[in-house]
This record gives C-alpha cells, sequence and structure tokens, in this order.
C-alpha cells in the first residue's frame, strides 16, 4: 500500500491527541500514530497511549545510550503494546544487536542521521564525512543489526533502499511550502516516489481541519 502515513502527535495534550485520533479516520491511507518524548513525558502520557486498541503506535524516543541502559527501557516499555520503537543507529552495533535480542514484537527503527542537520551543522558537530557517506554507514550498520525499519529524509531513500530492503520511514514531509525546523525535505508525493514505505506528517496534517488536510494531501497524491 502507498499511502501509509505516520501522524507525529507533537502535543501533550491528551485531549488534543485524542481529537486527532478521532479525526483521522480516513479511507484510502493507512495510518499510524507516532507519539515522542513530549507526550511520553507529559502527565498521564504514558497512560494514555497503554490505553489505546487496534492503533499502529509507533514510539520516537530515540535511545542512545549504553547497551544495558538502552535494552531495561525498551523492557520497560513492552506493557505499552507499541509497534515501532526509534534508536539511534549511532549508538554501535553491540547495543542494536543487545535491542533486537529483547524486542520480541517490537520493530526497531534505526534513526541515521536527523533531518533537522545539514553538512555545515555536521561538521561543526566534528564529522568530517559528507553526510551522504554518513547515513550509508549507518544503513549498513543497522543492516547488520537486522533492524526492522530506518528512519531518514526523503533525499536519502533511494540509495539506502540500494542497501536496506525492510521498510523506510521519512520525516521531513511538507504538503506545503514551510520548512519549520527541518533542513532535508520533501513533499508526499516525491517522498513516495523515491520509494519511502511510510511518511511521517505532522502540523500539515493536524493544524486546523484535519479532514480537510487530508482531501489536500490526497489531491497531491492523485496529480
Amino acid at each position: 500500500m502507498r499511502n501509509k502515513i505516520f501522524i507525529a502527535i507533537d502535543t501533550k495534550s491528551q485531549k488534543r491527541a485524542m481529537s486527532i485520533i478521532k479525526n483521522s479516520k480516513i479511507d484510502n491511507f493507512k495510518i499510524g500514530y507516532k507519539f515522542g518524548l513530549e507526550f511520553l513525558n507529559s502527565k498521564n502520557g504514558r497512560k494514555f497511549i497503554s490505553k489505546l486498541k487496534n492503533k499502529i503506535i509507533f514510539l520516537d524516543l530515540k535511545l542512545h545510550d549504553i547497551p544495558n541502559t538502552m535494552s531495561s527501557a525498551l523492557l520497560a516499555l513492552k506493557d505499552l503494546k507499541i509497534n515501532y520503537l526509534t534508536v539511534h543507529v549511532s549508538s554501535g552495533l553491540k547495543a542494536l544487536k543487545k535491542l533486537k535480542k529483547v524486542s520480541g514484537k517490537i520493530k526497531l527503527v534505526g534513526v541515521t542521521t536527523l533531518t533537522s542537520l545539514d553538512n555545515k551543522d555536521l561538521k561543526s558537530i566534528g564529522y568530517n564525512r559528507h553526510l551522504k557517506e554518513i547515513v550509508i554507514s549507518q544503513t549498513k550498520l543497522a543492516k547488520q543489526a537486522k533492524l526492522d525499519a530506518i528512519v531518514c529524509s526523503p533525499h536519502e531513500v533511494r540509495f539506502i533502499k540500494k542497501i536496506f530492503n525492510k521498510e523506510i520511514i521519512t520525516p521531513g514531509i511538507r504538503i506545503s511550502s514551510k520548512v519549520d525546523d527541518q533542513k532535508r525535505v520533501m513533499t508526499p508525493k516525491a517522498a513516495f516516489n523515491q520509494g519511502s514505505d511510510w511518511l511521517v506528517i505532522g502540523r500539515d496534517l493536524t493544524k486546523g481541519n484535519i479532514k480537510r488536510n487530508f482531501k489536500i494531501l490526497s489531491d497531491h497524491l492523485n496529480r
């Protein structure tokens, strides 16, 4: 199925989150819900997620720590019945393999290089290699660790697909011309054409009338 969308629940309001979920039952789209640190760390956020039934839940925590800490954190999340969980590939092969051993039915999603970063940012951090080279190395590591999916910018999908043959999830998707805090962005249609399996979309869908925004998205994809 081409039209697979993770809606980013970028809020700490449970009322707002429930409104987004209720208004996003859209025909012709497979919908999942991405919850990040903001929501999980909000008051009763964890409890809210634990009560969701028959939903595809993507917990975007981007785990990045020593192997034991990461595996313990994953085990502490198992009662939530989540489907996808993000982990930084830069945590290293040992940590990724340890997580894979305890992940069970949870799909581990390797985060490569954040879409808010470009070559200039990476150089300031201390990387001397080009962004593309770094992402390729990260993808090979994710494959070696047998992760279930990759998160990357839509601009990297074509060369990642040559290395990694599982699910590719792409944030940095903009229906409108606003880029906000992202730097490596793309339209939904272009991202699917690149080979993305899932698109992560937040503000462009959740701000204003959600059903109307999905109509705009559908029209965009069918042009």
